[in-house]
């Protein structure tokens, strides 16, 4: 099985604004509602490519209501824990640039994050995954992660994935995570350096998050596709597909829900993140997450 968790799960709300003018009042060309979240982002993909998958997190209010209600009607597997607070909202506004704007997110407490573990123990076996993915709520510390599996003692042979940024990304590496995924901007953060497309100097950053503890590290560059370094002393690059970018988010989580599909699936490296950048190509060019026809189709620009 692979579990994602979503500690800060949100309702996206998409606005299309041609030529949004600040400071004054400005009309929708277009909007809709989806749930988003990077674990939930992550199950709705690998659920599309086949794989069995269970999302868990935290929700609350009427906007985690909203969000159980959406994933249920696709027939997402999944097992949330209802919290204090309100599930936030993220504005996405989409007009001559993106801009975002995430809500806060509701009030999880540790013991909440107990019952969350206590859920996944009952099911947890060797060759499972577990993917944490995006942010967590303002209640909880940056070393959140870490300390959740620190209380969840994962039993041998289950696959630690970590997607995050800041603390939650370095401080989970003492755990040996097997795969992590920053993007290039929060490579640069970690090691306090200038935004760079150096394939070199990413590859010498990436080798240095391994010997903290990465058994596996794919640095994903957007448009410039994505640097990747093994645990069998593999480092890689892959370029990505050409295409016009319709929406970003969720790019990411697509990224690691494809790598993760290929690489049980065969056990290769290079096939796995080549699929990969190929998912999350496919995802930057659609409005939505994107199908597996789609993803496959991106995959065959790229041979």
């Amino acid at each position: 099985m692979l579990y994602t968790i979503t500690f800060n799960p949100s309702l996206d709300y998409y606005l299309k604004v041609n030529n949004i003018k600040r400071g004054a009042v400005n009309r929708a060309a277009g909007e809709k509602l989806i749930p988003g979240g990077k674990g939930i982002n992550v199950s709705l993909a690998l659920k599309e490519l086949g794989n069995d998958t269970m999302a868990m997190g935290f929700v609350a209010g009427f906007t985690g209501k909203a969000i159980l209600a959406e994933i249920n009607e696709r027939g997402l597997k999944n097992q949330f824990i209802e919290v204090e607070g309100q599930t936030r909202i993220n504005v996405k506004i989409k007009s001559v640039a993106e801009t975002d704007i995430n809500g806060e997110g509701a009030f999880v407490r540790p013991s909440d994050v107990s019952a969350l573990i206590r859920k996944l123990k009952k099911n947890l076996h060797g060759g499972d995954w577990i993917i944490l993915s995006g942010s967590v709520p303002s209640s909880l510390p940056k070393t959140a992660y870490s300390d959740f599996l620190d209380e969840l003692k994962p039993p041998k042979g289950v696959n630690i994935v970590v997607d995050a940024s800041d603390g939650l990304l370095t401080e989970s590496l003492r755990h040996k995570p097997f795969l992590i995924k920053p993007n290039i901007f929060e490579l640069c953060e970690v090691f306090g350096i200038p935004h760079t497309l150096d394939i070199r100097k990413i590859t010498e950053c990436a080798a240095q998050l391994q010997k903290l503890g990465a058994r596996n590290v794919i640095v994903s560059m957007g448009a410039d596709g994505a640097v990747m370094v093994t645990e069998t002393d593999q480092s890689m690059y892959v370029r990505a597909a050409r295409g016009q970018l319709v929406n970003s988010v969720g790019a990411g989580d697509t990224m690691v829900a494809g790598f993760i599909h290929e690489y049980i699936n065969t056990g290769n490296y290079f096939k796995a993140l080549n699929f990969a950048t190929a998912a999350g190509s496919a995802c930057a060019f659609t409005e939505t997450l994107p199908t597996r026809e789609q993803i496959e189709y991106v995959e065959s620009l790229m041979l």
